[in-house]
């Protein structure tokens, strides 16, 4: 199946939070623009995800370290670590996800 991301509809995930979503039978996509303030409350999960912050600066809490990341930077996310975000600036963030999120179909 193919796609063009400017077609896809954007859903508000959470306040703040819009994302553009890709599935397939074993991962997702999430494109993610973000507002200034948003925030990504504490929360874990079975699936393995790899963030890369596209644009921005994003504060990101990962298993109860606090780091600011920025243009370019990727971070590794095991399942089940709790995490938690602020972006404090507008953000472009891409997510992948293993396996398929099926809670943002």
């Amino acid at each position: 199946m193919n796609y063009k991301l400017s077609t896809i509809p954007s859903k508000e995930i959470m306040p703040g939070l819009h994302g553009k979503l890709v599935h397939s039978e074993n991962m997702s996509m999430a494109f993610w623009d973000v507002e200034k303030g948003a925030t990504v409350p504490e929360h874990a999960h079975m699936n393995e995800q790899i963030m890369h912050v596209m644009e921005g600066d994003f504060e990101f809490t990962l298993d109860g370290t606090t780091k600011v990341y920025h243009p370019g930077d990727i971070v590794v996310i095991a399942p089940h670590l709790k995490h938690s975000g602020v972006a404090l600036t507008p953000c472009k963030l891409l997510d992948v996800f293993s396996p398929t999120r099926e809670e943002y179909r």
